[in-house]
């Protein structure tokens, strides 16, 4: 007889987070699981750790062998740059597509697409952050049902604010725990409707909330001292609404049911977003263009304000930062630092009377162009003169070289190759946060063995900068060239590589723990629990299979 499964996962959920929140009575529902249950913690990759642990977990496979690293991807043999959505899983398919010997219903997974191997239903991109694929149900009809019974999610694709805005953070807030309301509702419907051997679905809040509420909750942030009220924290509301909604869920859940709440990745103070968006960029620009400066111009040495939260930082992170650019032309600097930024938008592509430069944000969402707010794309008029460029990223840093053979205007041989790689690992090395005179990089990392490596599961990145991860700054100092910034925040949590997994059930011992485990072990876990195969192709491996005294 199948015992049936539900796995509720919390996106980005940090294991610290749920911990200390759990021990100071926070989490009831959690808590209580966990006193049933049993608990780990979970690793995964240290790079790519935005973009790949849904993957990860959906096809029990590392990102070498799907050969899928982002969203977004360099097109073979140009310097243009295609958003690719969600892997398509043709290669792997998701573990849950079971075929007929199992009752599956999926639910608003993010990075899932749908299956035709499931027996059972699918909802997909109802409201998970960053879902990467369409909106749509399997049988169709079946999302119109549920949303017309319960509703939409109110921030589907609407899910950031400004940090600096808190009544925009605060609407952002109240949208998050309606979205929790009314996916509880829906799982609880789901349940009801059929004794399904597997239930999946994902808070998808916990993750939006984490990058946006970060610095209004978590001392660790500059921002925190700057803006928070410590009689409200809208990130500690959003994970007592999930909790909530994890109590209602698990009360529709058989008596006799495998109950699993778990987390592939989790969030820390935002230590990537600016080094990976802003200052990266910025410091191979100067590097490849000695003597200029693109943008936030500073000097060595000279004292430090607090971090930038009125004035510019009022138009917005984008606006504000597009004010730092360096501008020859007096007019064009004075119209950038006092004109509205969209307004200033419309007046750049007349006032640009100089040689190819920096492409203004503004010009670029003109254009449809959906990754407007990367700076790294600024850049990209430049790409072809340049021994190197970063490429667009939402964790770590990543270092495209442009080479001879690959890139339609290479500059660097292959022999150079190596040598270059170098050159830019020193100048990285020696990068400083100026606010704490700490080391920004703690390990470049390179993707090929040699440049003539072309292997077309490997990422597009030649270098991989994984930043320290002790502290956010807004400036950067480098001894070869220049302080870059201070610049606006972006969001203020970023992703950490750690995550949690808790379970209760027939035969698992209550209160006791895991050896530590790895997000790959997810996948191989579920199915080991449903008696369902685990494929040869899945590199993990159960972790309550081999655990002798927690299941019989």
């Amino acid at each position: 007889m199948k015992t049936p499964v539900i796995a509720i996962g919390l996106d980005a959920a940090d294991n610290s987070l749920i911990e200390a929140w759990m021990s100071q009575g926070h989490l009831k529902n959690l808590c209580r699981l966990r006193q049933q249950g049993t608990y780990t913690h979970l690793r995964n990759f240290d790079h790519y750790r935005a973009e790949t642990p849904w993957t990860t977990f959906l096809t029990g496979c590392s990102p070498q062998k799907t050969g899928y690293w982002a969203p977004v991807k360099l097109r073979q043999g140009s310097y243009d740059i295609t958003e690719i959505g969600a892997y398509d899983f043709t290669e792997y398919p998701p573990f849950y597509a079971l075929n007929e010997d199992y009752r599956v219903a999926i639910f608003d997974v993010p990075h899932s697409r749908p299956s035709e191997q499931v027996n059972g239903i699918q909802v997909h991109a109802w409201g998970a952050h960053s879902p990467l694929a369409a909106t749509e149900s399997q049988p169709p009809q079946l999302l119109h049902e549920l949303e017309r019974q319960h509703g939409k999610h109110p921030t589907l694709h609407k899910d950031f604010a400004s940090c600096l805005d808190i009544s925009a953070l605060h609407r952002l807030s109240q949208g998050l725990i309606t979205g929790i309301s009314r996916r509880a509702a829906i799982c609880q419907d789901l349940l009801q409707r059929e004794s399904w051997d597997l239930f999946l679905t994902a808070f998808g809040e916990t993750h939006s909330a984490a990058h946006y509420f970060w610095h209004l909750s978590q001392p660790d942030h500059p921002l925190y001292s700057l803006l928070a009220d410590t009689t409200d924290d809208p990130l500690l509301a959003v994970f007592k609404a999930v909790d909530q909604a994890i109590g209602e869920i698990v009360a529709q859940v058989p008596e006799n049911a495998y109950v699993l709440v778990f987390s592939g990745h989790g969030m820390g103070s935002n230590v990537m977003d600016l080094p990976s968006m802003v200052f990266l960029p910025e410091l191979l620009y100067r590097i490849n263009f000695p003597g200029r400066i693109g943008i936030a111009a500073g000097e060595l040495g000279t004292p430090l304000t607090p971090p930038l939260i009125t004035g510019r930082a009022k138009r917005g992170s984008l606006g504000a930062l597009w004010s730092l650019k360096c501008d020859r032309n007096p007019l064009r600097s004075f119209l950038r630092k006092n004109t509205p930024g969209k307004i200033f938008g419309r007046l750049e592509p007349y006032l640009n009377f100089q040689q190819p430069d920096l492409v203004s944000p503004f010009q670029l969402q003109q254009q449809s162009e959906p990754l407007y707010y990367q700076p790294a794309l600024w850049y990209k008029p430049l790409w072809s003169q340049m021994k190197a460029f970063a490429l667009p990223s939402f964790s770590e840093g990543y270092i495209r070289i442009n080479l001879q053979g690959r890139e339609p205007a290479g500059i660097v041989t292959t022999a150079e190759y190596e040598a270059v790689c170098d050159e830019l690992s020193q100048h990285l090395y020696r990068l400083i946060d100026a606010r704490t005179g700490k080391p920004m990089v703690k390990q470049v990392i390179r993707t090929r063995q040699d440049a003539t490596d072309k292997d077309p599961k490997l990422p597009d990145a030649d270098l991989v900068v994984i930043w320290q991860e002790e502290h956010a700054t807004d400036v950067v100092d480098s001894p070869s060239f220049g302080r870059i910034g201070p610049v606006p925040y972006f969001r203020t949590g970023s992703h950490r590589s750690r995550g949690f997994f808790l379970a209760k059930g027939p035969d698992i011992v209550p209160g006791s723990s895991l050896p530590v485990g790895h997000a790959l072990d997810l996948a191989p876990t579920i199915l080991n629990l449903m008696g369902a195969a685990i494929p040869e192709y899945c590199e993990g491996k159960s972790m309550l299979k081999t655990a002798s005294a927690l299941v019989g």
